[in-house]
């Protein structure tokens, strides 16, 4: 070989080989950018329920550290479900993301085979909330407490109770609920809080399980809360738990991104989000909605969080045999 052909193909390959690990290091195109252009931030929830009033409070703060627009879309149904698939689809480069309870990621793929995403589908970046909830009653109900269930299911042959879906954790709740119990309720499905009040106020159904910020004001009676611990909207009603009934469920969530994000972006969001969830004007919102003072956790605990969560639901699918 010629030395000056030698020389220029050993040239291009040490070229070759540096860019490439340019590149590699570099991460996916577009990351070091990011964000160039507005961001998608998809409640599966219907507008107006709790937590799209979260999702509307955090995003003016991730906007302001971010620098972009962050738009709150409305995708609901089936649980969550919808609003999820659409989100799990979208590609991982942080222009679509999820605000959501991680329930209709890590439950409804357990209970049906069609939501076309698995638990992994979608990784957690942040959480912001973490809702207790309210087994509520029409004003002249003859249900005042849980001691009341029984004797009421009997005598009617069941109650019907209203949920936001199959696997969502109204349905797992009232589930549980029946099971301690051992009374007969039969599942409603409804698409978003406001409609299972309604219902419950006009006598359609028996019961609503909600989340209990929802209801503070509103023309139902709370019997009691579904949570470890009193609810501070309501804190003269008992728990299910200090009722005799095992049951305590909790609906926790925040920010959700495609899995596979670069790790660039993820920390960028991660921090925009930490530092958003502590604004005074996200700070009033949790608030208004009952959080817990500690709400707040970031990419590794709400992870390791949602790892526990779903070995947990697994199993407990398995028990209430509502696993597919």
């Amino acid at each position: 070989m010629a030395p000056a052909c030698h020389i220029a193909r050993t040239h291009h390959a040490i070229l070759g080989a540096a860019l490439g690990l340019a590149l590699a290091c570099a991460g996916p195109a577009g990351a070091e950018e990011w964000p160039t252009r507005p961001i998608q931030l998809v409640n599966p929830y219907p507008a107006g329920s709790v937590t799209d009033l979260l999702a509307r409070a955090l995003a003016p703060g991730l906007s302001a550290r971010l620098g972009q627009p962050v738009v709150v879309v409305n995708r609901d149904g089936a649980g969550g479900s919808v609003g999820i698939a659409a989100v799990s689809r979208a590609a991982p480069d942080g222009y679509t993301l999820a605000f959501s309870a991680t329930t209709p990621l890590i439950v409804s793929p357990m209970m049906r085979a069609d939501t076309g995403y698995t638990a992994a589908s979608l990784d957690g970046i942040c959480q912001t909330y973490d809702h207790a909830f309210a087994l509520v009653v029409a004003p002249g109900s003859p249900l005042h407490s849980l001691a009341d269930l029984g004797p009421e299911a009997r005598r009617r042959g069941g109650l019907q109770y209203g949920h936001l879906g199959v696997g969502s954790i109204q349905h797992l709740a009232g589930a549980s609920l029946a099971q301690a119990a051992g009374v007969a309720l039969e599942p409603v499905a409804y698409r978003g809080d406001a409609a299972v009040v309604l219902d419950v106020q006009a006598g359609r159904i028996d019961l609503g399980i909600t989340v209990a910020a929802f209801v503070v004001g509103q023309p139902v009676r709370v019997i009691s809360i579904l949570a470890e611990q009193r609810s501070p909207g309501f804190p003269d009603v008992p728990t299910a738990r200090e009722a005799g009934y095992d049951v305590s469920v909790a609906s926790y969530g925040g920010v959700l991104a495609p899995a596979g994000l670069p790790a660039t972006v993820r920390a960028r969001l991660e921090a925009a989000c930490q530092a958003a969830a502590g604004d005074e004007t996200y700070g009033a919102m949790a608030r208004r909605t009952l959080q817990p003072e500690r709400y707040y956790l970031g990419t590794t605990a709400f992870s390791a969080r949602m790892a526990g969560d779903l070995r947990e639901k697994e199993a407990l699918l398995r028990r209430m045999d509502l696993a597919r």
